[in-house]
């Protein structure tokens, strides 16, 4: 890995679930891979209700809730500092205690100070839980990886680049540079949804990866038996046994987003390995 990665972002909003946090390993091995300084944010998410429209006992319960969130939130604080000593990695962790509204905006604004971010997918995601996303993927102007389950330990040999010639698509693979040197690399390029007759193609990409140090395959693949472009960025990813997915990050209206579905939207719903992103 190229020594350009220096600081990696990691959080974690603890909702009083108890929540198991995948991006937190990830991040550590990330950092330390790279000899990169690490920081974790272990958020308590408080309920901010004004006492006009409570009774004393609802009061008294959201001041425990409170309180019990925050202890939670400290106590990943604290395992969280166990695993970076473990693994000898510099680090800064903060335990800022935020309602949901102020959380996106001390993200994103944590995620901007950074080289990237780690966060966790959230596959049955709330909201709430998406908004934390989407403010770092399209307000940090910072890249972020994305890490379903199970995906506790940093990998990038072999990486899949969705490539449809797009802008967002080229900074996405800008922001992969440093991982590109002796990976393999398959660019992959999907047709059949929308109109593209201006793609640049996958192969006249693959010179300036192989530049960079990696040893590049081109795959084209037609849309076919139902498929949509997101299950079959995540089916090639499988094939390809990819560590790593690059894409570019869309960003759409809520409205346009229900009524014509993205690969965007779907991917953070589902991914079968981390996700690379950029906007």
């Amino acid at each position: 890995m190229a020594p350009s990665i220096k600081s990696v972002f990691t959080a974690h909003a603890e909702e009083g679930e108890g929540e198991h946090a995948t991006a937190l390993g990830y991040a550590l091995s990330l950092a330390e891979q790279a000899g990169a300084h690490l920081t974790i944010q272990a958020a308590a998410m408080r309920y901010a209700i004004p006492a006009s429209v409570v009774s004393d006992f609802g009061a008294t319960f959201v001041a425990a809730e409170n309180r019990r969130i925050t202890a939670l939130a400290e106590r990943f604080a604290e395992l969280a500092r166990t695993s970076v000593d473990l693994a000898g990695v510099n680090s800064t962790i903060e335990t800022p205690q935020l309602v949901y509204s102020e959380l996106g905006e001390r993200l994103a604004g944590q995620a901007r100070l950074h080289d990237l971010s780690v966060l966790d997918l959230e596959q049955n995601a709330a909201e709430r839980d998406r908004g934390l996303i989407e403010a770092a993927l399209f307000e940090s102007g910072r890249p972020v990886i994305i890490v379903p389950p199970g995906s506790e330990t940093f990998a990038a040999g072999r990486i899949l680049i969705a490539w449809d010639g797009s802008a967002t698509a080229a900074r996405a693979i800008a922001e992969a540079r440093p991982f590109l040197p002796g990976a393999e690399v398959e660019i992959l390029s999907v047709t059949g949804e929308k109109d593209l007759p201006r793609l640049v193609a996958g192969a006249e990409l693959a010179p300036h990866l192989a530049r960079h140090g990696a040893s590049v395959s081109v795959r084209n693949l037609a849309l076919s038996g139902g498929n949509d472009v997101a299950e079959t960025i995540r089916q090639a990813a499988v094939d390809f046994g990819a560590d790593l997915i690059v894409c570019g990050a869309y960003k759409h209206s809520r409205l346009r987003e229900w009524l014509l579905g993205g690969v965007t939207r779907s991917l953070l719903k589902s991914s079968p390995r981390p996700l690379l992103m950029s906007h």
